[in-house]
């Protein structure tokens, strides 16, 4: 195998200590979420759930371009260079028509340090791969849902061409230039040991760095009993330590642009609040703006006091890096966000 076996650590290598940094001009990461859509219905994704059941997402599914290009631009006017700008969010971006052209934009602007995709890879033809190639992907992340026509079928409820999906991402791994592959797939998706290593085979001589992530309960509605292997969750996702979380940190480091152009304070699928609207505002004046400014010191007093959603929230107890833990800090930090 080729790739390096990235399994229980953070995929996006060393972090910075959160605590040490803040507060923060520039955003670390910003996460645009182009299209509320997805061709899966894999079962631990919201995906699984009913459209009528999932609450409030989006009042668009389908990002414009023209917002978009707006979106970038002002990103492009903060002090630094955000790290990571992130096409995702809740559905398969390779959806969106104009995706490389997204990114294409993105990287002509000087944005970001990595201009990165996630995504199931169902649709990664080769003339999409030269697509996003040409455009400057920095990195491709791929979640990978099994190892067999059958397991994706079970998995995702699609029929998919298996022979023919891994030709097509061995295409874009033999012809990606400077682009970074990183090929990830949840421990329910294997049926074993011998499966894993089989993945491993499959998969491992077409990325960079590989990984086994953990399914962890973080989608409210969607039934996980039958999912983990036991009823104690000790691992999160990247298959660190479990720790109780007193004060999120990703309102502090990111956010997260909707289809719409609405702006959330992190990735929970319910919002705790809408912190502003890139149509009529600037995301800068968004990030450095009063309401998301009192929400971050409202943070500071706990998870439990800044949002009714915070407080039931799971994903960044499943997520979460050591590096981002802010407990000892609060009283320092208070005075920085009054």
């Amino acid at each position: 195998m080729k790739a390096k076996d990235i399994s229980g650590k953070a995929p996006g290598g060393k972090r910075e200590m959160l605590a040490k940094v803040l507060p923060l001009d520039t955003p670390f990461v910003v996460q645009i979420f182009p299209v509320y859509a997805c061709n899966f219905t894999c079962k631990y994704c919201i995906f699984s759930i009913d459209k009528t059941k999932r609450g409030f997402i989006s009042d668009k599914e389908v990002m414009d371009f023209v917002l978009y290009k707006k979106c970038i631009d002002d990103i492009a006017m903060f002090s630094h260079k955000v790290k990571v700008l992130r096409i995702v969010g809740i559905g398969e971006p390779l959806l969106h028509k104009n995706i490389a052209e997204m990114v294409k934009y993105a990287v002509s602007k000087n944005t970001a340090h990595i201009v990165e995709i996630i995504t199931n890879a169902s649709l990664l033809t080769p003339g999409v791969s030269d697509s996003l190639v040409s455009a400057g992907l920095s990195r491709l992340v791929v979640s990978i849902q099994g190892t067999t026509k059958g397991k994706y079928r079970d998995m995702c409820g699609i029929n998919i061409d298996f022979e023919k999906f891994v030709k097509n991402l061995r295409y874009f791994f033999e012809h990606k230039g400077n682009t970074h592959v990183y090929v990830k797939i949840v421990d329910y998706a294997l049926d074993g040991k011998d499966d894993e290593d089989k993945f491993y085979k499959i998969f491992g001589d077409m990325c960079d760095t590989i990984a086994v992530e953990h399914v962890v309960p973080i989608h409210s509605g969607v039934d996980y009993a039958t999912m983990l292997k036991n009823n104690t969750i000790s691992l999160t996702q990247f298959g660190l330590p479990v720790s109780e979380v007193q004060i999120c940190p990703q309102p502090f480091f990111t956010l997260q642009i909707n289809p719409d152009g609405k702006v959330v304070p992190c990735y929970s699928f319910e919002y705790p609040k809408i912190m502003g609207d890139c149509n009529v505002q600037s995301v800068r004046e968004i990030w450095n703006g009063t309401q998301f400014q009192q929400f971050r010191r409202t943070m500071l007093e706990g998870t439990k006091n800044a949002a009714a959603v915070c407080a039931q929230c799971s994903i960044i107890k499943y997520r979460l890096f050591p590096e981002d833990v802010l407990n000892n800090d609060t009283p320092r930090l208070k005075k920085l966000y009054e």
